[in-house]
């Protein structure tokens, strides 16, 4: 399954306010409609499936992608699901986004598409790669890039910053001090559901 390109209203519609995938607030619907909904059971399967979609939407990946990174979370040590959330944490395009250098992860996966992200002084153009602690992030010296990059900044200032990374708005660089802990992750989402769902593909 491919990535999810079509209106992204709809989806926090359904699952909630993703913060990595739009910062659009959808309209309310009325309350009738609400009441209607409301009183149909839920299955178990919808549930984990609701949890799993929030994760994927969010952090912008494929269903191949998703199942990929399970896999490699169940051969790790620890608590499967929070190394599931570390690993899409630590991806450059999230790290980006969650800096404040662009506004959703879409937006700071064309940055690192188009070639303008440099960690540790050398370019990346995957998404995917995986930054680690000490790593510093800065953005290809083109002025018009300073500008939207500032312009960015400053929108998402009512967002704070994880604590495992800082962000230096002089210089325009960004570090990651850490791996992140559970309370950093600004999603609400049980990524034991996420596990629960994959349990029989990965």
């Amino acid at each position: 399954m491919s990535r999810y390109r079509g209106p992204r209203v709809r989806i926090i519609r359904r699952l909630g306010i993703l913060q990595g995938l739009t910062n659009k607030t959808p309209q309310l619907k009325s309350s009738s409609i609400n009441q209607s909904t409301s009183n149909k059971k839920i299955s178990q399967y919808r549930i984990r499936l609701e949890e799993k979609q929030k994760l994927r939407f969010h952090y912008g990946i494929t269903e191949r992608q998703l199942l990929n990174y399970v896999r490699i979370a169940r051969k790790a040590k620890g608590s499967t699901g929070q190394v599931l959330l570390q690993l899409l944490e630590m991806r450059s395009d999230n790290i980006i986004f969650r800096l404040g250098m662009a506004p959703t992860i879409p937006g700071a996966r064309q940055l690192v598409n188009h070639r303008h992200i440099l960690v540790n002084d050398h370019r990346v153009d995957i998404p995917s790669y995986r930054c680690k602690p000490q790593d510093f992030i800065t953005i290809k010296d083109q002025q018009k890039y300073q500008v939207m990059i500032i312009k960015n900044v400053n929108f998402s200032q009512k967002y704070k910053i994880p604590n495992h990374l800082t962000f230096n708005s002089l210089e325009k660089k960004g570090l990651v001090k850490q791996i992140l802990d559970q309370e950093s992750i600004g999603l609400k989402i049980n990524e034991l559901l996420v596990v629960e769902y994959y349990s029989r593909q990965a």
